[in-house]
């Protein structure tokens, strides 16, 4: 019975042990989870602020300006999961009620055949939503490019859009950058996901579509690089008198 006895305690701290070490590796994925999409959006930002850089080569300040969503997937990447494909993360941000823009949603782009255009290796990806029947197709978390919202190849130099009628043609304006050439690519076929794990992992746990791109959620702070280049692209046009002016209230989201 002694040794009975003597055997218990012993147990317990073997147990205990193991859940410790569990937690530790538990508590060390999370970290690195949460690192991960840290690092995306991160980069999201420093794929707008190096594409806005070369005027001539940019995203047309019209279309930035009145942009009613962006989105940015860094380094997507082909793949082949029996027939092959592509799969792409990043994160998308709508204009709010007020004029300001909402805290970064986690999404995923899958599909398309466009990778072979451009010899399979990654690329970044930019996707502006240009109207409020686009905006309600990204809200609806989950929608296919030419099927669910049409979708053309954007035009590409930042006084490109002043004589064109993309506005009224596609729904969402496509670009693409490989090998340092930025063009307009046709991303028909892609389907646009919200990333429900990163969420998770980016907010503490779940929360909508709906709720992160209408304005409900707080930004987190690690999220601010983004909206910063997003803030200064899109408002770019708005400080030259181009638009009207935004409401009192908006103010925020331009400076």
């Amino acid at each position: 019975m002694m040794r009975t006895r003597g055997t218990w305690p012993r147990c317990l701290v073997v147990v205990g042990a193991g859940l410790l070490i569990v937690g530790s590796l538990a508590w060390s994925s999370d970290d690195k989870d949460k690192s991960e999409i840290e690092k995306r959006i991160t980069a999201s930002a420093g794929v707008l602020n190096e594409i806005m850089a070369t005027p001539d080569k940019a995203i047309p300040d019209k279309v930035m300006s009145d942009a009613k969503c962006i989105a940015v997937i860094p380094s997507m990447i082909k793949i082949a999961v029996g027939f092959g494909g592509n799969h792409g993360k990043g994160v998308a941000t709508c204009r709010t009620e007020n004029g300001a823009w909402s805290a970064p949603a986690p999404i995923t782009i899958t599909g398309g055949s466009w990778g072979l255009q451009l010899g399979g290796q990654a690329v970044d990806l930019v996707m502006i939503v240009t109207n409020e029947q686009g905006m309600q197709h990204l809200l609806s978390s989950k929608f296919k490019l030419g099927a669910d919202a049409s979708a053309a190849a954007g035009p590409v130099g930042r006084d490109a859009a002043a004589d064109t009628d993309w506005k009224m043609k596609a729904e969402v304006l496509t670009y693409s950058r490989a090998r340092g050439i930025f063009a307009g690519i046709d991303l028909n076929g892609s389907a646009i996901t919200q990333d429900k794990d990163e969420t998770r992992i980016l907010y503490g746990s779940f929360v909508p579509f709906t709720d992160i791109l209408a304005g409900k959620v707080t930004t987190p702070e690690s999220s601010e690089v983004f909206l910063t280049a997003v803030k200064k692209y899109a408002g770019q046009a708005r400080e030259h008198g181009e638009l009207q002016p935004a409401p009192n209230n908006a103010g925020a989201a331009v400076r």
